[in-house]
C-alpha cells in the first residue's frame, strides 16, 4: 500500500502539477503587483479613484426590516478580474506569442534553407553522376 502511494507521489504528473501550482503561486504575486502597482494606480490617474465597493442596495422584507446587497464588492471584483486577465494577456501572453512566432517563423526559413540545399545537393549529385557516365564508356579498360 505505502509503494503504491509512492509510485503515485513520484509520478510525472503529480510533480509536474506541484511545480505548476507553487510557480502559480509565485507568478499570482508578480500579476498582483503589476495590477497595484501599475495599472491601479494609472487608471485612478484617469479616471479617478476606482472604488466600487460602496455601491449597495437594499429590499425591505416581510419582517419590517431590510437586508443590503453590497453589490459594488463584487463590481469590485470583476473589474479587478478583468484587470488581472488583462494584465496577463498583454504583458505576459501577448509578448510570449510573439516570441514564439518568431521562433517558428526563423525555424521555417531554417528548414526551407535546409531542403533547398538537399534539391541543390540531389542535382548536383545526379549531374556528377551523368557526367561520371558520359566518360565511363569512351574510356579504354
Amino acid at each position: 500500500m505505502l509503494q503504491g502511494f509512492k509510485d503515485f507521489v513520484m509520478r510525472g504528473n503529480v510533480l509536474d502539477l506541484a511545480v505548476a501550482v507553487v510557480i502559480g503561486a509565485a507568478f499570482s504575486g508578480v500579476i498582483q503587483g503589476l495590477v497595484d502597482g501599475f495599472i491601479m494606480p494609472l487608471i485612478g490617474w484617469l479616471v479617478g479613484a476606482p472604488d466600487f465597493t460602496g455601491i449597495a442596495f437594499s429590499v425591505p422584507n416581510w419582517q419590517g426590516t431590510s437586508t443590503e446587497f453590497p453589490i459594488g464588492v463584487f463590481i469590485q471584483s470583476l473589474i479587478m478580474f478583468v484587470l488581472i486577465a488583462g494584465a496577463i494577456y498583454f504583458f505576459v501572453m501577448l509578448p510570449i506569442n510573439k516570441l514564439k512566432a518568431l521562433r517558428k517563423s526563423s525555424e521555417e526559413v531554417v528548414e526551407e534553407a535546409a531542403a533547398e540545399e538537399v534539391v541543390l545537393l540531389t542535382e548536383i549529385r545526379d549531374l556528377l553522376r551523368v557526367q561520371s557516365d558520359a566518360q565511363s564508356p569512351s574510356q579504354p579498360s
